[in-house]
Formats: structure tokens, sequence, C-alpha cells
């Protein structure tokens, strides 16, 4: 992993010396959990583990570190450069993109006004998501999702922790840029949590191709509207749809003509079914394409491509 020591300081001075003696491939980490007098944990090809003082890891509680007060106050003095007041519009939306595009999650307690949350004090959760691009992991999909040369709508369908959104990554990256005979398109993506682009100060930290607009930290909603109305996407890209104005505003993509590759949860094509939200548009065959993953073998592990009929392309 780059700038592995870059993340490591964002930690207090004992956690950081406990994560620096580890004995771990940072490729494979996806998650660091902090919370205050709990074991520090962290999340490794979708397993859990706790961390000893030594830097081991182990499946035995006792053995684990246990967080402080202080030391998840510190890590919080890190991340934020000791200035919250300066994140104060991405604390009040619960998390913080930091450079590298690393996603850390916050809880503690919400102070609420008028409008709703207004920011969160007494910070004593902490989850840090690390960003991970695979340059190349939507190679194979990508023939499947174009037809006389037109990008077709495409949802792809994972259980959480299953690679859609690194799938989701490529796949904006290799219709941006054009892939073998098929060229370049304007992609929209709108990236409510910061987890598709994970842009710092406004730069995207991952690679999605030289014709792609980001809409940060906006509702996918509104986000989607407005891309239509100001970028001239051909594509809009958009990650875990699932309310009822997501559904609105996906039908509004749609009516435009311009195409939509969207990710969402499930376990199968049939899932959706049982979706309130996305039940008509599968029902009305508007998705062209479904791209479903597992972890049976592996994380992001291609289960199949269906057509909008259902009908197995590939598996």
């Amino acid at each position: 992993m780059e700038n592995k020591d870059e993340l490591i300081k964002i930690f207090s001075r004992k956690i950081r010396e406990i994560l620096a003696n580890a004995s771990l491939n940072f490729d494979k980490v996806q998650e660091i959990r902090l919370r205050v007098q709990a074991p520090l944990l962290l999340v490794m090809d979708n397993r859990e583990y706790y961390v000893t003082e030594n830097g081991r890891l182990s499946s035995q509680r006792k053995e684990a570190y246990v967080v402080s007060q202080e030391e998840l106050k510190e890590t919080m003095e890190h991340i934020s450069r000791h200035s919250l007041y300066a994140f104060e519009e991405e604390v009040k939306q619960g998390f913080l993109t930091i450079q590298g595009g690393h996603r850390i999650g916050l809880a503690g307690k919400a102070i609420l006004d008028e409008r709703g949350i207004r920011t969160i004090k007494y910070i004593s959760f902490l989850n840090i998501r690390l960003a991970h691009q695979i340059i190349g992991c939507a190679d194979r999909i990508m023939p499947y999702l174009y037809e006389n040369k037109e990008v077709l709508h495409t949802l792809i369908i994972s259980p959480p922790r299953c690679g859609k959104t690194t799938l989701l990554r490529d796949v904006i990256r290799q219709l941006s840029n054009g892939v073998g005979s098929q060229k370049g398109v304007n992609v929209g993506v709108v990236d409510e949590r910061s987890e598709i682009g994970a842009c710092f100060h406004g730069a995207p930290q991952n690679d999605l191709g030289i014709r792609t607009d980001i809409l940060d930290c906006c509702p996918k909603a509104k986000g989607m509207m407005m891309m239509i109305r100001t970028m001239s996407p051909r594509v809009i890209a958009v990650d875990e749809v699932g309310s009822r104005e997501d559904l609105d505003a996906m039908e509004y993509v749609m009516n435009c003509g311009c195409k939509l590759v969207a990710t969402v949860h499930g376990n199968s094509v049939e899932d959706m079914l049982q979706k309130p939200v996305l039940q008509r548009l599968i029902q009305e065959k508007r998705f062209e394409r479904y791209i479903l993953l597992d972890n049976q073998k592996e994380i992001g592990h291609l289960g199949g491509i269906f057509d909008s009929r259902g009908t197995c392309l590939c598996g």
C-alpha cells in the first residue's frame, strides 16, 4: 500500500507504534476501529482481529489492546490537524476524508438544531476505512457494459464488503478514458460519502478517468439532478442507491437519455424484486445489465453477469 507511513501518522503515538510493529499487508486491511475503553480492532480479508499491544493479531479479546479516551482524542487531533472546527461541515455528516482517500467514520453525541445535525461532540468511536483502488479489476466485465457502442444501464449487486465500490471506481475510470474500440465519455459521479473519488480538498485521490466530473458530499438524488442540468454527462455513476428520492432521480436520469451505473446491497437479482424502490425498474427491465458480486472465493468475486431478463451471460 502506498503512503502507509502517512496513514499511520493519524493515530495516537501508542497506537501508531502498535500498527508500525504489526506485520500487516495494508493492501488487505479494510478497517481499523477505535472505541473508547474497547479493544483495538482490525478487519482484513473480511475477518475481524483483535490487535495486541505488541502488534500481533489475535482472536482472543483478552489479548487486545484497549483504546483510552486520551488516545482517541489525540488521534482526532492528528486527523483534524488540531483544528476540528475547520472540518465542521464534514463532521456533521459523520465522516472525514483524509489524504490518500481514506474515510474516517465518526460517532459520539449529536448536537441538533432546527436544520438537523449541527455537529458531533464527545467523539468516542472511529472507523478508519482504508481506500483501495485496484486498476483493471473491471476488465472482465467491461465488454458486457456496451451494446452497439452505447453504454448500458447497469446495476452492480453485492453484499457488504465484497468490493462493489472498488469495482465501480474502475468501471468509471474505463468508461471515462475509453477501453478498446470504445471511446471515452463524460461521466458524472455523485459521491455522497466521498468513497468513490475520495476527494481531499476538492481533488480526487482515486483515478476516475480524464472525462469524469465529481460532485462530492452531495445527496445522490439532488446530485443526479444537478449533474444532468450542469455537466452534460453521458453516464451518471452513484454508489448504494436505495431511497425513494434515489428512485425518482434514477428515472429522471434514464428519461433524459443519460446512462446510469449504480450499486446496491443484495445477494441476487431476485433480492432486488423485494426492494420497493427498485422493484418497478427491474420489472420494467430498465436496467440492461446486472453485475453480481459475492465473496465465495475472494473479495470481489464475480458471481455472474445478467441481462435485463435475468439471463446469465457470464458466471
